[in-house]
Order: structure tokens, then C-alpha cells, then sequence
């Protein structure tokens, strides 16, 4: 058994999440939670929504509400959202808490006692119609390395290299479009050539990462600057030092406080389980796991300033330095990011109406055929593309004719035959062979499961189901209703075969898989789903919000990855299918909305 930290990007709160989010964050990481689960590993699976920062500022004072009713509003938005997709998280929570704050402002303080925070002068961007700081990702220009046209004030997405808002080639705010005033303020900055050695020495251990993932990480240590980690911005955490701590209009950088939440959420999770050092074996232990699963647009943050951060905190760096009281703090083990998704061969943007939030897919089709086709086709590691027709035509053609016929042609043949799991006869070579394929399937997926491949993990099962149908085409067992016992046979390597399949496709389809179980007539939770908690904020009692979670543990009891023998004699039902066949008319009416938006 390994203890694995699955650590998931963290949705910004200032809008609902749209499908593209998800196909890099979200169901990438529950698929690879619930087979470890399964694989009979300790998994924490945490998250939550990011709230700090200018874009929340900005927003809120449009709608003409605060950043925190904005937050909260979007918090639970994105929680129901999440929930509703399957995503099993053991805490989903956010990071206005104040356990967060807490966190952040630990690790800060500690940073700063060994020496890699260093207080520098900069220029910073201020709005001229408003007076107020322009953060990086708000001014944009052209690269002066590159000559992209696009680069932001913290960095290029095309050449990669970090970047200041004053070095860009003609500079002008995504909020309004006006030039920026440049004004020398005071900051703390991480002082990342300090780790460029350690970084790249252990980004070189690193050897079975995504190739671009790793050759991109190791092109920013030819580049290692000190980064500024505070902001001239009135919302966010203050910064926890005598001369700062006051100073309203001084706060640490969103990014500094995001990458932290996955230790602030994992603390979170510990103190609400009512052992509050729960945490450490995930984070302490040498030996424990850790992945972290983003897009490509945030590799920087957790190949480079997320570790720098950690180092830093561990007294790592060319000064040393000791930790603080959380103590040693793992490195990734790998960081898992994905390509981008576009869809109907557009980038996904809101403003412009390119857009398919989660909440409108989910109130009109089921949620196993999203996570299907994200799983089948999403940008794993190369970008993709998401159309209506390719989506209403793998859930018809492979969902449906494929698994869902299987499931519901045996489940019906052994119904109308038997009423129950009949027992069976000596098995001949056609049985023995669709059993040796269902079991082998389970070290192949589970090895590519192992190694992020899930568009071929999800394929491997795909073709288990194909051989299962196959099998009762070729066996025939409506035919064979004079031979009773080898009706039988043939109707219990089906559904045994059926059963084995289940699992194979649990982690990618867990609400389908735990209806495929219930066909059966097996009880029990066989693929537990997450749900939304209300709670009060540990160290604030009047702050309430809502949380996910789950009890996942079953996972690794009631669905272990593995063969699991049928019982002769369980009833089963008459079945009703399990995925809904989509009408030809809903891609005309999908590309309508997408029109009128």
C-alpha cells in the first residue's frame, strides 16, 4: 500500500467552470484517484476554489457586490458543479478560510527566517482612470524575447520565459485597454536563483514525466529570477511581518497563497477527520506519493514556484535554512498536465460565447458520457477538440451500443432464463479465453491508469467490452435454451465477464458503474460518489460554506481491483438501460445555443 496525495488545480471563483477546465483538472485526476483507491492505496484527493487576487476585485465591482459575496456565490456554484460530475474528493474547500490564512502565512513567515524572501524595490502597474494596481496577468503587450503578441506582465505562454509587465513591448490593461502608469512600490521576492541548482538536479530524477511537461520545467531554470510574492492589492492575505502585516493595501500574491492550498486543504482534512496530524504521512513520509494534475497554462507554478517554495521552506536553498513546524515538505512526484480543449475548433472564451459551462452540460445529458468522451478524447497530451456530432457519436455508438448493450443483453437473457446468476458447467476454450481477457485487462489498465495514459487505459477496457460482445454473438445463447447447462455456463462467463468490465470502467464511469452493479443484483456502494457538506470555518465561527467529500475508503474494500467471482443464485432483475441514446437533432440544437450566446 502507498499513501498518495492527488493535489488538483484550483478553480478560480469568479465564474462557473466550463468543460475545459475539467478535461485538464478534474476528471483526469478523479480517474486516477478511484483506481489507487481501488488499487487498495491511501489516497487524499484535495482542492478548492482560489479567491484571491485582482479578477475578483474586478468582477465584484461591476456586479456592485463585495469579493467575498462574489467568492462565496461562485464557491458553491463550482462546489455543486463538481459534486454533480462525480468528482471524489476527500475536501474540496476554499482558500478565504482562516486555517488557510494560517497556513500561508506559516510558510511565509518561515520563507522569510531562512532567508529567501528578499524585499526589492519594483515597478508596478497602476490603472491611470482608477488608481488602482494592475496586476501582471492584467497588462499585456508583446514579448521582448519572443515578439509574441499576447504575453502577459508574469510571463510568455509562447517562449515560456518569466516576465515583468515593464519589459513588454507596448503595454496596455485587458480591463480597458489603457496604458499603464509605472510607479516604484516595495515588494518581497522569492529568491528563486537560490534553487535553480536543487530544481534542475531534481527536476533531472524526474525521467517518466510528460516529455513537455519536463522539457519545459527544465527551460525555466536556464531563466531563474527573483519573483515577486506580494502585491499592492487590498484583498488577499495580509503579510504576516511587523511593517506589513497592517498596511491594508499590501497583500501576498495569489499565486504564492494558491500553490499552498494543497497543504492548507490537507491540514483542513486532517483537523475535520479529529486527528489533526493526519496529514503529515502524506507530506513527511519520504516514501508517500504525491501528483498534481493542472493545465499547461500552469506548469510554472508547480514545476518551479510551487518547489522553490517547498525548498525554501525546508531550508533547502544556498543559504540552508531549517523547516518550520509542519517540518520536512515532499517535493511532486509529478506534475500531470494537460494540453488545452478547444471546442468546435475555437478557444474556449466566455466573453465571446465559445463556451459550454458543466452545470448546462450536466442538466441535459449524463454525466458518465461527459467524463466519457473527456476520457476518450480529451488533451492528454496533445490539444483536442470538442464537438457536438463526435460527442453524440461516441455516446451512442460505444457507450451505448457497446457497454450499455452488453450490460443489458446479459442482464436480460439471464432474467428471462433463469431469474438469478446461474452456476456454471465446465467451461470450454471460448469461455476460458473471454475470462483470461477480462483478467489480464486489469494489469494493463491499471499500468496505464499508473502512467496517465487514460485514453489508452479507457481503450483497453473498451476492448474487453468488444471481446465480451463478440463472445455472446459467437456463443449464441438464445439458441441454447434445450441445453440448460451450457445455457448457463455461457450466461455466467457473460456476466462474469460483465462484472470485470465494471471495474476496468469504474474509475472513469463511476455513477454507471455503480448501476451496472446494482444489475446484477449485487448491493452495497460499489463506486462512491462524492456529496456537499455544510460546514462552519474551523477557526471562525461565523463562516459557513460548503465542502466535498466522501467516504472513499470503500473503494478499496467493495471494489477492489480485481476479478471478483460471481455468486450463483443472486437474483436479477429485469434490466433498464443504463445510458440514454442521444437524438441526431441535439447537435443542430447544441450549435444553435452556442450561436445565440
Amino acid at each position: 500500500m502507498s499513501r498518495i496525495l492527488s493535489a488538483v488545480a484550483w478553480p478560480y471563483a469568479n465564474g462557473p467552470r466550463h468543460i475545459g477546465h475539467v478535461a485538464g483538472f478534474g476528471v483526469p485526476s478523479d480517474i486516477f484517484s478511484r483506481y489507487m483507491r481501488m488499487a487498495g492505496n491511501e489516497v487524499l484527493m484535495v482542492s478548492g476554489t482560489d479567491e484571491h487576487g485582482t479578477p475578483i476585485l474586478v468582477l465584484a465591482e461591476q456586479e456592485g457586490v463585495g469579493p467575498q459575496e462574489l467568492a462565496d456565490r461562485y464557491n458553491r456554484v463550482i462546489v455543486e458543479d463538481l459534486t454533480n460530475l462525480g468528482l471524489s474528493y476527500d475536501l474540496f474547500t476554499r482558500t478565504t478560510t482562516r486555517n488557510h490564512y494560517a497556513v500561508v502565512q506559516e510558510m511565509f513567515r518561515t520563507v522569510h527566517k531562512n532567508g529567501y524572501m528578499i524585499e526589492q524595490s519594483t515597478m508596478g502597474a497602476i490603472s491611470p482612470s482608477t488608481g488602482r494596481t494592475l496586476p501582471d496577468r492584467y497588462v499585456e503587450g508583446t514579448c521582448p524575447i519572443c515578439g509574441y503578441d499576447g504575453a502577459r506582465g508574469d510571463q510568455c505562454d509562447n517562449c515560456g520565459n518569466q516576465l515583468d509587465a515593464i519589459d513588454l513591448i507596448n503595454p496596455h490593461s485587458r480591463i480597458n485597454g489603457e496604458t499603464p502608469k509605472f510607479v516604484e512600490s516595495n515588494h518581497f521576492f522569492l529568491d528563486l536563483p537560490a534553487f535553480a541548482s536543487a530544481l534542475e538536479a531534481w527536476l533531472r530524477t524526474r525521467t517518466d514525466w510528460r516529455p513537455n511537461v519536463l522539457n519545459f520545467s527544465l527551460n525555466l531554470v536556464d531563466d531563474m529570477r527573483p519573483r515577486a510574492m506580494t502585491r499592492d492589492i487590498d484583498w488577499g492575505i495580509p503579510v504576516p511581518l511587523e511593517g506589513w502585516e497592517d498596511n491594508p493595501n499590501k497583500r501576498l500574491y495569489v499565486w504564492f497563497d494558491a500553490v499552498i492550498g494543497y497543504l492548507s486543504a490537507s491540514i483542513e482534512w486532517a483537523r475535520r477527520t479529529g486527528d489533526p496530524d493526519a496529514w503529515r504521512p502524506f507530506w513527511n513520509d519520504p516514501e508517500a506519493l504525491s501528483y498534481y494534475f493542472m493545465g499547461k497554462d500552469n506548469i510554472t507554478f508547480h514545476s518551479q514556484i510551487w518547489p522553490a517554495e517547498l525548498l525554501a521552506y525546508d531550508g533547502r536553498g544556498t543559504k540552508g535554512g531549517s523547516p518550520g513546524t509542519f517540518g520536512t515538505l515532499n517535493l511532486p512526484t509529478e506534475v500531470v498536465s494537460s494540453e488545452f480543449l478547444t471546442m468546435e475548433g475555437k478557444q474556449f472564451s466566455s466573453s465571446r460565447g465559445v463556451v459550454i459551462y458543466v452545470r448546462d452540460v450536466l442538466s441535459r445529458y449524463q454525466p458518465d458520457a461527459l467524463r466519457y468522451f473527456l476520457s476518450t478524447a480529451g488533451p492528454e497530451n496533445q490539444d483536442s477538440d470538442f464537438t457536438w456530432a463526435d460527442f453524440k457519436t461516441r455516446t451512442n455508438s460505444e457507450l451505448v451500443a457497446g457497454w450499455g448493450n452488453l450490460v443489458n443483453r446479459t442482464a436480460s437473457l439471464i432474467h428471462k432464463n433463469f431469474g438469478e446468476i446461474p452456476a456454471p458447467g465446465e467451461l470450454q476454450p471460448v469461455d476460458q479465453g473471454l475470462l483470461a481477457t477480462t483478467s489480464a485487462g486489469f494489469g494493463t489498465v491499471g499500468g496505464l491508469l499508473e502512467g496517465h495514459r487514460n485514453r489508452a487505459a479507457i481503450s483497453e477496457a473498451m476492448r474487453v467490452v468488444q471481446e465480451a460482445n463478440r463472445y455472446i454473438s459467437e456463443t449464441e445463447p438464445w439458441k441454447l435454451t434445450q441445453d440448460r447447462d451450457r445455457l448457463g455456463t455461457v450466461l455466467h462467463t457473460a456476466a462474469q465477464a460483465v462484472s470485470d468490465a465494471n471495474t476496468l470502467l469504474a474509475p472513469f464511469l463511476p455513477h454507471s458503474a455503480q448501476q451496472v452493479h446494482e444489475t446484477f443484483g449485487r448491493t452495497g456502494t460499489f463506486s462512491p460518489l462524492p456529496r456537499i457538506d455544510e460546514v462552519t470555518d474551523l477557526d471562525d465561527d461565523s463562516r459557513h460554506y460548503p465542502i466535498i467529500t466522501g467516504d472513499y475508503e470503500l473503494g478499496r474494500t467493495v471494489a477492489p481491483w480485481r476479478s471478483e467471482p460471481l455468486v450463483t443464485g443472486t437474483p436479477v432483475a429485469k434490466p433498464v438501460p443504463v445510458f440514454t441514446k442521444l437524438d441526431d437533432s441535439i447537435v443542430e440544437e447544441e450549435l444553435e445555443r452556442l450561436r445565440q450566446a
